[in-house]
C-alpha cells in the first residue's frame, strides 16, 4: 500500500526500472507477479490523488480515447531521406567524394530497420510529442500512439531540446502472431512487418497500437544542442538515457572495413529477429557533416547501403490483365504464395506482352521473382529445365477485361479507348487527386473506390457535387471527415493551370510538360495545334499528338474543368530576362530553397537540367559544389555563385 506522495515517486521509479528491463533490455530484474503487484498500486494510489500522477508513470502508457484525425506537426528539422547505394562499386564512389574532401573521415556503420520512421521531441526531459516522417518536413501527430511503445521514454534525464529520431519495428515474430489473430478475425492481413509497424503507428484508437508489441529504435537527431562532434559517442549518450541499445554499430575508418561490416550485417539478416535492409553508412564528424550539407533530397554525408534483392521461385497460375488510367494493359501474375523478406508474395508484374514474349515466359512456369524494399516484385526468369510440357504460351487479350470493349495494340502497348471504362475511371481520378497534380488531401485510392462503388462519382465532375449527407452515410465517414474532403476539394479550386494539365493524365505529358505548356500557352493550350506544341523545347512529335488528340476528344470535359476550377493562368507573356532561354545547372548547396530558385528560371523561359555539358549556358554554383562544378571548368561553361546569379536575375533586359 503506497501511503504518501515520496512512497508513491519511488514506486514509480521502480516500476520504470522493471519496465525497462524488461521491455528494452530483455533482461527482467522482476517476476511478473511482482511487476503486476506494484503496478495496480501505482494505478489505485493515482486514482485516489489524480493532481499526482507522474508523465513518466507506466500507467501512462495505456490508450486513450480515440481521436477522430491525427493532427499535422512540422518538424524542428527536416527529416531527410537517404540516398540508396547498391553495391561496392557504388559505395566506392559515395566514398570518394567524401575522402576528396576529408581523407580523415571515418564513418558510423549501423543496420537499417525496416519499419516506420518517427521524430521524437522532448523538451525539459519529458516527450512533448511524436510524429511520423510525412514529408519530411511535416508529419502527423501520433504522440498518444508512442506513448504506449515501452522502448520510447516518457522522460529522459537530458533537460534541452532535443529531436530523437528512429524506427518503429515489430519483430517477425510478433508480426506473425499478429497476422494470425488477424486472420481468425476474418480481418485482412498486413503484407509484412513494415506495414503492420506503420499501420499500427496510425491507429486512431491508441489502445489498439498498445496490443502490438512494437518496439522504437533510435537512429539520429534532429534538433539537439549534443556536445560532442562524434555522431557515434552522441548516439551512445542518448542510448545511455534509457531508449533500446542499437544492435552492430561501428566505427570504421576506411572502405575496406565498411564492406568487410556490410558482409557482416548481411549474414545476420535472415535469422535477425527484426527486418534489416541494408546498412546506414554515416560521416561520424557533425563538423563534416555541416561541411558537406545536402541535395535536394538526402544528406551528402550519409547513404544507406542496401542488401541485394532476394531471389526466390515459384510457379505461375495464372494472369490478371490490370487497366491503367491511360487505358494501358499490364500483364500481372499471380503466383503460387511464396515469402520474401517477410511479405507473402501471390503478384508480380510481368510489365507488357512483349516482355513475356522475349523473355519466354509462360502459364505454368516455375519463375525466378525478386524483391528489393519497396520494389513492386517482378518475375525476371523462368526456370526452363523445370518445364513438364504442361507449360502453355501467355497470349494478349483482344478486348478489354473491365469493359469488353475491342483494345488497341500499339507497338509494345495494348490499350483501353473507351474513356468510360469503369477501371479507367477510378485510375484517372486517383491520378487526379494525386500529390502532383491537385494534391486533394484525404482522396486517397481507397476512398476513391469506395466513392465510385456507392455511385457518388462517375468523373472527375463528380467531385465538386458531391454531398455531404451522402458522404455521412458511407462507412467511416463521420462528420469530420466528410467535412474536410469537401474542403480539400473545394481549395483546388484557383490551383495553378499546371497542375491541372497534370491532373488530367495526358500519356506522355508529365509534370515538366505541363508547367511548359502552361507557361507557354496559358489556357489557350488546349485550342493549340500539333505543329504549335511541337514548336515547344523539349517537345516531339508524339508527346505533340498526344495532348492535341486528348485536347479534342475531351474538349467538353476540359472546358467543364476550366469553368469549376478557374486556374491561374500564371504565364501568358514571359518576361524576357538575362536567363530567359537559357539551359541551367544547379549544383551544390544553396542558401534560397532550391525549388525556389528553379520557379524563377521557368518563369522566365530558363530550362533547369540536372546535367553539365557543352550545351548548358550557366552552372549556378553553392557551397561544396562537386562533379558538376569540375566538369562545367572542363567545358568552359559559364559559372555564377548565388550571389552573382541574383544579381543578373534582377538586371533589366
Amino acid at each position: 500500500m503506497i501511503k504518501n506522495n515520496l512512497q508513491y515517486q519511488e514506486c514509480v521509479k521502480q516500476l520504470t526500472k522493471m519496465a525497462y528491463h524488461y521491455y528494452v533490455l530483455d533482461d527482467p530484474i522482476a517476476s511478473d507477479e511482482e511487476y503486476d503487484i506494484l503496478y495496480h498500486q501505482v494505478k489505485n494510489y493515482e486514482e485516489k490523488n489524480p493532481k499526482e500522477i507522474l508523465s513518466s508513470s507506466p500507467t501512462q502508457r495505456v490508450g486513450m480515447p480515440p481521436l477522430l484525425e491525427f493532427q499535422k506537426s512540422t518538424h524542428k528539422k527536416k527529416m531527410w531521406s537517404l540516398d540508396d547505394v547498391f553495391n561496392f562499386e557504388e559505395l566506392t564512389e559515395w566514398c570518394q567524394r567524401i575522402f576528396k574532401l576529408y581523407p580523415d573521415a571515418s564513418f558510423t556503420c549501423s543496420p537499417k530497420f525496416d519499419g516506420a520512421s518517427l521524430n521524437l521531441y522532448y523538451e525539459n526531459g519529458k516527450l512533448k510529442s511524436a510524429a511520423t516522417r510525412g514529408d519530411g518536413v511535416m508529419g502527423e501527430l501520433v504522440t498518444q500512439n508512442a506513448k504506449t511503445i515501452p522502448s520510447i521514454p516518457l522522460e529522459i534525464p537530458y533537460f534541452d531540446n532535443i529531436e530523437v529520431r528512429g524506427e518503429v519495428v515489430i519483430t517477425k515474430e510478433d508480426f506473425e502472431k499478429i497476422n494470425t489473430e488477424r486472420l481468425e478475425n476474418n480481418e485482412s492481413l498486413f503484407a509484412n512487418p513494415r506495414n503492420a509497424a506503420a499501420g499500427s503507428m496510425r491507429q486512431l484508437d491508441s489502445a489498439i497500437t498498445a496490443r502490438r508489441k512494437l518496439r522504437f529504435i533510435p537512429w539520429g537527431f534532429g534538433e539537439h544542442t549534443l556536445q560532442q562532434d562524434s555522431f557515434f559517442e552522441s548516439m551512445q549518450k542518448i542510448l545511455s538515457l534509457g531508449f533500446y541499445p542499437v544492435p552492430f554499430v561501428k566505427v570504421c575508418k576506411d572502405l575496406k572495413s565498411i564492406q568487410a561490416y556490410y558482409e557482416e550485417i548481411m549474414k545476420m539478416r535472415t535469422d535477425f529477429e527484426m527486418m534489416l535492409d541494408g546498412m546506414v553508412v554515416m560521416v561520424d564528424s557533425f563538423k563534416q557533416q555541416e561541411s558537406l550539407g545536402f541535395t535536394i533530397k538526402s544528406p551528402r554525408f550519409a547513404c544507406a547501403y542496401k542488401f541485394p534483392a532476394v531471389e526466390k521461385h515459384t510457379k505461375i497460375l495464372s494472369i490478371t490483365n490490370q487497366v491503367g488510367r491511360t487505358g494501358v494493359i499490364t500483364p500481372v501474375a499471380e503466383l503460387e504464395p511464396v515469402e520474401i523478406e517477410g511479405a507473402e508474395i501471390k503478384r508480380a508484374t510481368l510489365h507488357n506482352y512483349k516482355e513475356i514474349e522475349k523473355k519466354d515466359i509462360r502459364m505454368l512456369d516455375w519463375v525466378v521473382v525478386i524483391r528489393s524494399g519497396d520494389v513492386i516484385p517482378k518475375i525476371i526468369k523462368p526456370l526452363v529445365e523445370k518445364r513438364t510440357g504442361e507449360e502453355k504460351k501467355i497470349l494478349p487479350p483482344t478486348h478489354c477485361p473491365v469493359c469488353n470493349q475491342e483494345l488497341l495494340i500499339e507497338d509494345i502497348f495494348i490499350k483501353c479507348q473507351n474513356l468510360l471504362c469503369e477501371a479507367r475511371v477510378k485510375e484517372s481520378i486517383v491520378h487526379f487527386a494525386s500529390k502532383k497534380a491537385l494534391n486533394i488531401d484525404g482522396l486517397g485510392e481507397r476512398i476513391v473506390y469506395q466513392l465510385f462503388d456507392a455511385n457518388l462519382v462517375h468523373s472527375v465532375i463528380d467531385l465538386y457535387s458531391l454531398d455531404y449527407g451522402e458522404l455521412l452515410k458511407l462507412e467511416g465517414f463521420k462528420e469530420k471527415k466528410a467535412k474536410n474532403l469537401l474542403e480539400s476539394i473545394a481549395n483546388t479550386k484557383n490551383i495553378d493551370l499546371w497542375r491541372l494539365i497534370n491532373a488530367l493524365g495526358i500519356e506522355h505529358i508529365g509534370e515538366g510538360a505541363s508547367k511548359k505548356l502552361a507557361q507557354s500557352f496559358g489556357l489557350s493550350c488546349f485550342e493549340k495545334n500539333i505543329e504549335e506544341i511541337i514548336g515547344l523545347e523539349g517537345f516531339g512529335e508524339e508527346m505533340a499528338k498526344s495532348f492535341v488528340e486528348f485536347s479534342n476528344i475531351n474538349k467538353n470535359l476540359v472546358q467543364m474543368l476550366l469553368k469549376i476550377l478557374t486556374p491561374k493562368n500564371i504565364i501568358q507573356e514571359q518576361k524576357q530576362n538575362y536567363f530567359s532561354k537559357k539551359k541551367i545547372v544547379l549544383t551544390g548547396t544553396l542558401q534560397q530553397p532550391r525549388d525556389l530558385i528553379v520557379a524563377m528560371l521557368e518563369n522566365v523561359g530558363a530550362k533547369v537540367s540536372n546535367s553539365v555539358s557543352s550545351k548548358v549556358d550557366f552552372v549556378i554554383c553553392g557551397e561544396n559544389a562537386g562533379s558538376k562544378l569540375e566538369k562545367a571548368q572542363a567545358l568552359g561553361v559559364k559559372i555564377l555563385n548565388e550571389s552573382e546569379f541574383f544579381a543578373y536575375f534582377n538586371k533589366e533586359s
